[in-house]
């Protein structure tokens, strides 16, 4: 008697471990969807220079969201990029325990946002004067 509610306890904790398991595992997974290919500031940082030309920074950073011009008539492009990332995972089970049934869920989700707002300024030639960046997440 005393051997078989051992067992039961040892099964119980065993399966309620595997759960807490699973919800660490989905954290880990969310954590990792809210990644991916974007524009960034270290791309901002690695592509960009001084006495580039347009047609360069457009390639490697695209089109920009505003064109305007300075007070002496110089092209100015902003970038202004604005994200919210969700992702959710979640899964069930279902299993027998001895003489009882067990059902189980784990899942997380994880949202995020993120502003990147780059001004990139040209001379009178048309390259790459000056440039600048900010960037938030939360």
């Amino acid at each position: 008697m005393v051997r078989n509610v051992i067992t039961t306890i040892l099964v119980i904790t065993i399966a309620a471990s595997i759960t807490g398991c699973s919800a660490t595992r989905h954290a880990a997974d969310t954590q990792a969807g809210l990644q991916g290919n974007r524009l960034t500031v270290g791309q901002v940082q690695k592509e960009i220079r001084k006495g580039m030309s347009g047609a360069e920074v457009a390639a490697a950073l695209g089109s920009p969201n505003i064109v305007t011009t300075d007070d002496q008539g110089r092209e100015v492009w902003i970038y202004d990029k604005i994200s919210t990332d969700r992702v959710v995972s979640e899964s069930s089970g279902y299993g027998t325990l001895i003489l009882f049934g067990y059902r189980g869920s784990s899942g997380s989700s994880s949202t995020s946002q993120q502003t990147l707002t780059i001004i990139v300024k040209y001379d009178n030639e048309r390259k790459v004067r000056d440039y600048a960046y900010h960037t938030s997440r939360f």
